[in-house]
């Protein structure tokens, strides 16, 4: 009896060791595709870990227990800034600056923004529920690992900072920062081709994630029914996108995994619109050092197989 207790104090003792040692050092990004650039930056130098696991969204996830302690032991937090993740203002104010990097505050990103323009035309539809929400875009449209330009800028930043904490680590951190610009130039070659084709077709997204791709690989967007994913567009707006619909101005709708909303497949029925699901966050996509790459690709992937 007594050896049987002894044991289990030990397996007790064993696994909460494990626990407290499960928040170790690591760098540890918002959202997946930021993962997707820190995983090749950081690659032989220290593990990277995402705290939205697949499914969430950034505009409405809480933290647990265990978030709050993989942030506080975190080499580096890799996040967007509070336009997109609100959740993370207040978990981020006792970590020290010097661990954290806010993508959308960096110098070179400033000029690169572009604005949430659909959003200021939603407002004149009367959607007074959004001033209501709080328009978690702000006036920017912060979506911003979807535009290969950014990814660079971002890789080049984590790349600095992790040089910083890390000085010791310069040749791996130099020669992954090389690898992942190589990739990059070659990815967007490729992608632009597969692009090439579905160039001048209409469709709609279900939310304004997608500005930046849109606009780097020529794509004609003809609108999307929500700019904040948590309110469901108004019944003004269904109606416009159902007029066009209607005299064949798109060929596809597109939901998310995140999001599948009945309103998308209530406005494409009795119309010849295809649908198709594109997913801004790369979720089944496992982090590593071609991982950018490969979700370029599989989202390119996504637009073609519907346009097409």
């Amino acid at each position: 009896m007594i050896q049987k207790k002894k044991w289990l104090q030990r397996a007790l003792l064993a696994s909460a060791l494990m626990m407290a040692g499960s928040a170790t050092a690591a760098v540890v990004t918002s959202v997946r595709p930021l993962g997707f650039i820190a995983s090749a930056i950081a690659d032989g130098v220290t593990e990277t870990e995402v705290l939205l696991p697949n499914g969430a969204s950034p505009h409405d996830f809480a933290l647990r227990p265990s978030d709050l302690r993989r942030l506080r032991s975190a080499d580096l937090v890799v996040w967007v800034g509070p336009e997109l993740e609100a959740f993370l203002s207040k978990p981020l104010q006792p970590i020290d600056a010097q661990k954290q990097l806010s993508v959308a505050a960096l110098p070179a990103i400033k000029p690169l923004l572009l604005k949430d323009a659909e959003g200021d035309e939603h407002h004149h539809e009367g959607h007074d529920d959004e001033h209501e929400h709080g328009h978690h875009h702000g006036e920017y449209n912060m979506h911003l690992w979807l535009s290969p330009e950014m990814a660079k800028v971002t890789a080049i930043a984590i790349h600095d900072r992790l040089l910083e904490l890390m000085p010791q680590n310069k040749d791996k951190l130099d020669a992954n920062l090389r690898q992942f610009e190589n990739l990059l130039t070659q990815t967007d070659k490729n992608v632009g081709k597969m692009l090439t084709p579905v160039q001048g077709k209409g469709y709609f997204v279900f939310h304004d994630a997608y500005g930046y791709f849109e606009k780097h690989y020529g794509l004609s967007p003809l609108g999307h029914f929500t700019v904040n994913p948590e309110i469901q567009p108004g019944a003004q707006r269904l109606h416009q996108i159902r007029t066009q619909l209607v005299e064949q101005k798109a060929v596809c709708v597109f939901a998310e995994p995140q999001f599948r909303p009945a309103v998308i497949t209530a406005v494409a029925k009795g119309t010849k619109v295809r649908s198709g699901t594109l997913d801004p966050l790369g979720s089944g996509i496992a982090l590593g050092k071609d991982s950018y790459g490969n979700f370029l690709t599989a989202l390119s992937n996504q637009y073609v197989s519907c346009l097409k």
